[in-house]
């Protein structure tokens, strides 16, 4: 390592998100009343863009939290505002909340925005975008996405289609195209100029039956076309590929990532392009570790890939509540820092860390 910070939480953390000002928002997802939702100030040093050497403070400081009456399963910061949207169990409803303004250090529930036919649903995945007003991208099943303003909740966009597959995964690409992974593999396009047209199913190669996938995408370059960017697809056996959006009928290259397969489903299944790095990305929710590759070299047979870096702080640092090891529940890229991750797992411990470069682009 070059560096690690840990931080401990009080209960099993599923989120890591980005905020404004380089703020770090996590929360809880137990089933209590009382899931924190915390917004950390990161350690100096990692509040700026050079690594410097020694540094006297290196926790992270709770800035500002608050409380869910729900598990949060999923959050994300609304580009240029003070706003977060959380979801989770029991439905697809989403919880807007307010950061905290500077004479509170309260994060407070400002609204819901509830979904039509939305109770007995799966909790919904969401993506968020500022780029004409604040939208939230939501939905847990193939035909209930849609796209709302988060601050009138006002309906922007629903999307058409005959399908009802659960989702794992869905993200923008742009502000007018909208990218969904289904948990069996499936990747679908929609473009939200064209609300009439059904959502429409991208032919990529078929995934294994019987597997659960994610998917990451990369931000590309400024100026550059997103369907220019790979996406990646994870399954729960461990295999990865790489899908070209400009040519989706093969895959642009495919590898067998170095882990176990969970055992107790893929609800954790979390894989992410670095910003900075060419061609790495980062793979987690197998077990207590998270695993970095290059995928430079990487061809369409599918053979085991050698990880360029594995993190195993957490698998070391303790057993969960139950006794059982601690597992990685999502990773995230530092957004300027080209090496530099964060990490949380199900005992609580919040990692960050960055390695020294190896041999090699990475």
């Amino acid at each position: 390592y070059r560096d690690l910070h840990t931080f401990e939480l009080q209960a099993p953390t599923r989120l890591i998100e980005w905020a404004r000002e380089s703020r770090v928002c996590v929360a809880g997802y137990g089933q209590s009343d009382g899931n924190e939702i915390l917004q950390l100030i990161p350690p100096p040093t990692l509040q700026t863009k050079e690594t410097q050497g020694l540094c006297p403070e290196r926790d992270f400081k709770v800035e500002c939290g608050g409380f869910s009456k729900r598990p949060v399963y999923s959050l994300k910061y609304v580009p240029d505002t003070s706003l977060l949207v959380t979801s989770g169990p029991p439905d697809s409803s989403l919880q807007v909340w307010q950061t905290s303004a500077e004479d509170s250090d309260v994060i407070k529930s400002v609204s819901t925005i509830a979904t039509e036919n939305g109770t007995g649903q799966p909790w919904a995945k969401i993506a968020t975008i500022s780029a004409r007003a604040p939208w939230v991208l939501h939905g847990s099943r193939l035909d209930s996405v849609q796209i709302t303003e988060v601050e009138s909740r006002k309906n922007v966009y629903t999307a058409a289609s005959r399908g009802s597959e659960e989702l794992s995964s869905l993200a923008f690409l742009d502000c007018n195209t909208l990218l969904l992974c289904c948990a069996t593999g499936q990747l679908c396009l929609a473009d939200i100029r064209q609300p009439q047209s059904p959502v429409e199913a991208v032919s990529v190669p078929p995934a294994p039956c019987g597997e659960q996938w994610c998917m990451g995408t990369r931000r590309g370059i400024q100026g550059s076309e997103p369907s220019s960017q790979p996406v990646a697809r994870l399954s729960s056996r461990g295999l990865l590929t790489l899908t070209d959006l400009r040519k989706t009928s093969e895959s642009l290259a495919s590898a067998k990532a170095r882990v176990p397969s969970p055992g107790s489903g893929a609800e954790f299944l979390c894989v992410s392009w670095a910003p900075a790095l060419e061609g790495c990305l980062a793979i987690s929710g197998f077990d207590g570790t998270v695993h970095v590759y290059d995928t430079q070299s990487w061809d369409s047979s599918g053979r085991e890939a050698e990880p360029i870096f594995v993190h195993k702080g957490h698998a070391f640092s303790g057993a969960g509540g139950s006794g059982d090891p601690p597992l990685v529940t999502v990773h995230t890229w530092h957004l300027q820092k080209p090496r530099t991750l964060l990490s949380a797992a199900s005992d609580g411990s919040l990692h960050v860390w960055d390695w020294v470069q190896p041999c090699g682009k990475c």
